[in-house]
């Protein structure tokens, strides 16, 4: 009997393909969700919608994620990670180039709605691949060069939103970024099934699809899902919190251009990207539970300083970029779910475990772009962003409720 790409002794080609269109997909998933929040300002003028209508746009794309990361992550473990990851770049790309139509607050609500759907299905088939197919050892340092893929779409989408959006306009923007729908065909031919999900579709007691989701709240589970659930959710709060208005926040409340806030934010990112490339590696040294710690706490140091400290280092702009930088380098944490989440559910729902853990979560901040807008009436943009370190320690705290699962062996 062939073996498992998982009992490989050291990833090879097949590994590195699968890894390579896992993150291409999710640098562009991420790229079309976030590149929203460095188009409000243009957007707004042209459409005349407030602050907090465009608030309530982002929001509704971010509830969208939660939909699309149960639906798809159900039709993952039925179908195969492979079919489910070229449906969701399809997606929201579609999503995304739609969104460059958009004539009034119900359109382009709508269209962004789609690319939310598209996006909460990636992010949990791509992590799902490679957890299940990379060795053991090594399953927390490639997820976590998956997860480097986030720091590297928001890049990007500083780059297009702050310096070609003035030459080309928004909705050309969100035109060309339909582009990642061509990915799809590299996919297709390219890559092969996950063996271990062909495994498991080969026992005999394999469940229906819509079965896979209701038993995530089985006598069994629902413990277990619970706890992902509320770790992912303080985790989510902590990340949009930050990043929802924060290029609104450095233009609006501290005065900077939309280049300077662009540019600003490509530091957080690099600080995001070491981040989150680095505590795969932490994470298979030390284990799951102090890397999230440690990381959350130099994430809720960033903020604090960015936000309500700011008078105390905003003599130093030098200093002020090491905090955000700080900040984008503690958000490394959000690498450790594809490994953690993999380590702690069965193959039959796997990818339905995860992607309704991180999107459900990711769904309920629909609220948080809209609470930063109203808290900012009052306390300024800066005092709804600060809030984004309470959540950060909860996390860093939670994960001490789940056993510790570095190196564990995925049943088959």
């Amino acid at each position: 009997m062939a073996r498992l790409l998982s009992e490989y002794e050291k990833p090879e080609r097949k590994h590195h393909e699968i890894l390579f269109m896992s993150w291409v997909g999710w640098v562009f998933d991420f790229y079309d969700l976030i590149l929203y929040t460095f188009l409000v300002i243009p957007i707004g003028k042209e459409l005349h919608l407030s602050n907090l209508s465009l608030s309530y746009i982002l929001g509704a794309s971010l509830a969208a994620t939660a939909v699309g990361g149960v639906i798809f992550g159900v039709l993952a473990d039925h179908y195969g990670r492979k079919p489910a990851l070229q449906w969701t770049i399809l997606t929201y790309s579609l999503g995304t180039f739609l969104s460059g139509f958009s004539q009034d607050f119900t359109s382009l609500i709508f269209f962004r709605v789609i690319t939310g759907f598209g996006v909460g299905g990636e992010w949990a088939t791509g992590q799902t691949y490679i957890g299940e197919t990379f060795p053991p050892k090594v399953r927390g340092r490639y997820g976590a060069f998956m997860q480097t893929g986030a720091p590297v779409g928001m890049a990007l989408a500083s780059i297009v939103g702050g310096f070609l959006t003035p030459e080309i306009g928004w909705r050309a923007c969100f035109f060309i970024s339909a582009l990642p729908a061509l990915s799809v065909v590299y996919i297709r031919k390219k890559l092969p099934e996950s063996d271990m999900w062909l495994a498991r579709r080969a026992a005999p007691d394999e469940s229906a699809a819509l079965g896979k989701f209701f038993s995530l709240f089985s006598r069994e589970y629902r413990k277990l899902f619970a706890q992902a659930l509320i770790l992912t959710i303080f985790d989510m709060s902590a990340y949009w919190f930050t990043y929802s208005w924060m290029p609104g926040y450095l233009n609006q409340q501290r005065g900077f251009s939309i280049a300077k806030s662009a540019l600003w934010m490509i530091v957080t990112q690099a600080g995001g990207f070491l981040g989150y490339l680095s505590f795969g590696f932490f994470a298979d040294k030390f284990g799951r539970r102090p890397a999230y710690s440690v990381y959350s706490v130099i994430m809720a140091l960033g903020l604090v300083m960015i936000t309500l400290l700011w008078d105390l280092i905003a003599a130093n702009p030098s200093l002020i970029l090491v905090f955000m930088f700080l900040v984008g380098f503690g958000t490394g944490m959000f690498s450790g779910y594809g490994p953690l989440f993999s380590e702690l559910f069965p193959t039959s729902i796997r990818n339905t475990a995860m992607g309704s853990a991180f999107n459900l979560a990711r769904g309920v901040q629909f609220l948080t772009p809209v609470a930063i807008a109203v808290i900012a009436e009052r306390y300024g943009l800066g005092g709804g962003i600060s809030l984004a370190a309470l959540f950060a320690l909860l996390t860093g705290a939670w994960i001490w409720t789940f056993p510790e699962t570095k190196g564990k062996r995925l049943e088959s």
